[in-house]
């Protein structure tokens, strides 16, 4: 029968101090209920996803193939899955909450392998911890889970057992819906706890199966910033293991910061202060020098990203060499072997094959051939006050330093631009064109100024 997963994400993000949904908090890289979805699908055939009223924003951050229920009044963990009844088969019916980024599927598979396996009623995911305050704790009898107390609701000795609840279950959809309607909010929250199916399956009789997580980080909720925080440092310091399994140097995990949507090639290296995000893709052996941040890029083979650059939404073909200090703005293309250098700025430019800028210079709205050399100091002129123009620059131009390109403008292929020019008008293929004021030298203008200025000897 059909496998059908419930994520609970009606939650409001009271604890978060924040107007936006909790589960649509970002953690590396990616929305909080983009990890509850990503584990759900791995083992389920149909997801059924429980949100709050006005929860826009959460539809839209889920891939196509989810059912959205609404909780219109919030009313605990038993009323949200109880909306859900109508989108669920008859086949068991797995449950998790839209906060736990850290449960893996391999986690989840174990726990709808052994339900299934014995016929149980319910199968509770469960794990140990030093720490299990806030927790539901697991009552056992003769080693049997009875039932789950809430930690506000749990005697001062039941709050001294370790073996806590997830809020991971996997039920028998016919025994869930027949228990679930039997919940009363006879709590200190007035609540429909989902924990008290538990016991009311055990009391008539059902089986109740209990299955360890084996990493207690699984169970791992969040509710407010510093939960998310430690989280989040947990999830790095996996993406980062999973790099370096793969073949990737990073020369200082404790100073890297790498998103789970970033995919990186072996024999690369990274180095310390590095902050990679969004869907970023490097190529083979690549180097990203210390402190460079890069954002939705992305850079072929053998691209060496020297220390302090910054990339957002570009492209880097194999080969390139950038920086240090360089600055890509959004559509950007930098060409196979392409050399950027230090404090050079580009803005939705494209720099040919072989090409080079290689230092203190702004190229925006520009078109780069092949092989152009671009010197020290030159500067698009892109914006008129009122919009942007284009700059075109041919196949093996030669741009000399402190050269001021004044667009709308062509350069033609091969031509020459003299040193300290301002070009304002469009250069032939092959020609040079210079475009400054006269040298003007005035011998002994310095001696002069200074008398004038001194007055006459006393």
């Amino acid at each position: 029968m059909e496998l059908t997963a419930v994520i609970l994400a009606a939650g409001e993000a009271k604890r978060m101090r924040s107007r936006q949904p909790k589960v649509l908090h970002p953690l590396c890289g990616r929305p909080l209920i983009a990890y509850a979805l990503r584990t759900a699908r791995a083992v389920a055939d149909r997801t059924v996803v429980v949100i709050g009223p006005n929860a826009a924003a959460v539809r839209a951050a889920a891939d196509a193939g989810v059912t959205f229920v609404e909780q219109r009044e919030r009313l605990g963990t038993g009323h949200a899955l109880e909306q859900a009844r109508a989108a669920c088969g008859d086949g068991p019916v797995v449950v998790l909450a839209g906060d736990m980024p850290l449960l893996s599927s391999e986690t989840l598979e174990r726990l709808v392998s052994h339900h299934r396996t014995t016929s149980a009623a319910a199968t509770v995911l469960t794990a140990v911890v030093d720490r299990p305050q806030g927790y539901g704790r697991i009552l056992r009898q003769g080693g049997r889970v009875k039932r789950i107390v809430e930690d506000r609701d749990a005697t001062d000795d039941q709050k001294k057992i370790t073996e806590i609840n997830t809020s991971v279950y996997c039920f028998e959809a016919r025994r869930l819906w027949k228990a679930l309607a039997e919940v009363r909010p006879d709590n200190e929250q007035g609540e429909y706890y989902l924990t008290d199916v538990i016991g009311i399956l055990a009391k008539a009789g059902g089986r109740i199966e209990a299955v360890v997580a084996g990493d207690p980080a699984e169970a791992l909720g969040i509710n407010d910033r510093k939960q998310l925080a430690a989280v989040a440092a947990i999830l790095r310091r996996r993406i980062l293991d999973r790099l370096m399994t793969d073949g990737v140097t990073i020369v200082d995990p404790a100073s890297t910061y790498i998103e789970d949507t970033v995919t990186i090639g072996p024999d690369s290296v990274v180095y310390p202060q590095v902050v990679i995000e969004g869907v970023t893709t490097f190529g083979a052996e690549c180097v990203v020098g210390s402190g460079s941040q890069i954002s939705a890029s992305r850079l072929g083979d053998r691209v060496h990203l020297r220390p302090y650059c910054v990339l957002t939404e570009a492209t880097v073909e194999d080969g390139a060499q950038l920086g240090p200090f360089c600055h890509l703005r959004p559509l950007c293309h930098v060409g196979p072997g392409a050399k950027v250098g230090n404090f050079v700025e580009m803005k939705k430019s494209r720099i040919g094959r072989g090409s080079k800028v290689p230092h203190l210079s702004y190229v925006g709205d520009a078109t780069v051939g092949e092989g152009v050399n671009i010197g020290a100091g030159t500067i698009t002129c892109n914006y008129d006050g009122v919009a942007k123009h284009e700059t075109r620059i041919g196949d093996h131009a030669f741009v000399g330093t402190n050269s001021s390109l004044v667009a709308p403008l062509t350069i033609g292929e091969g031509a020459y631009i003299g040193a300290g020019s301002t070009i304002t008008k469009d250069v032939p293929p092959g020609a040079l064109a210079v475009g400054r004021g006269h040298q003007v030298v005035k011998e002994g203008w310095a001696a002069r100024k200074a008398k004038k200025h001194t007055g006459p000897e006393d």
